[in-house]
């Protein structure tokens, strides 16, 4: 989980875990690590399924619009890395990142009128491991 907009990315993460308790894993079974920014989850996405302890791996993060082209280096970046982090592990790689255009937009996708994203990439990891341990 990015800690950038954190206030965002908790409420990703509290989503996340809804959907592991729903669907029957504790605390115990899950491994939460926290990196500094969107741009650091493929990385590190990419060292945790090298590692072979882990069957899905969930990236949560936000990156929000400024003034600046930095969202549009930053989302299509961290976006490619997360991805290449499946790809090249074969392990799935979940993007749980919002990129929004608006603080509010961020708002309702964690947790208020458009659902919570954080809570469909644990369900979309559940899947994606369930299915690759069937293949």
């Amino acid at each position: 989980m990015a800690r950038f907009n954190e206030f965002i990315t908790d409420s990703l993460l509290k989503g996340a875990l809804g959907a592991y308790e729903k669907y029957g894993l504790g605390p115990d079974r899950l491994t939460i690590v926290h990196v500094p920014g969107a741009f650091e989850l493929g990385i590190t996405a990419r060292r945790l399924a090298a590692s072979g302890k882990f069957k899905a791996i969930v990236c949560l993060g936000a990156v929000i619009r400024g003034a600046t082209p930095h969202f549009d280096h930053v989302s299509s970046q961290a976006a490619r890395l997360v991805a290449q982090a499946g790809y090249d592990s074969g392990v799935p790689v979940i993007f749980g990142v919002l990129t929004t255009d608006t603080i509010e937009q961020a708002i309702e996708r964690a947790g208020t009128k458009a659902g919570n994203k954080g809570y469909e990439a644990a369900q979309n990891a559940l899947e994606m491991a369930a299915l690759f341990s069937s293949l």
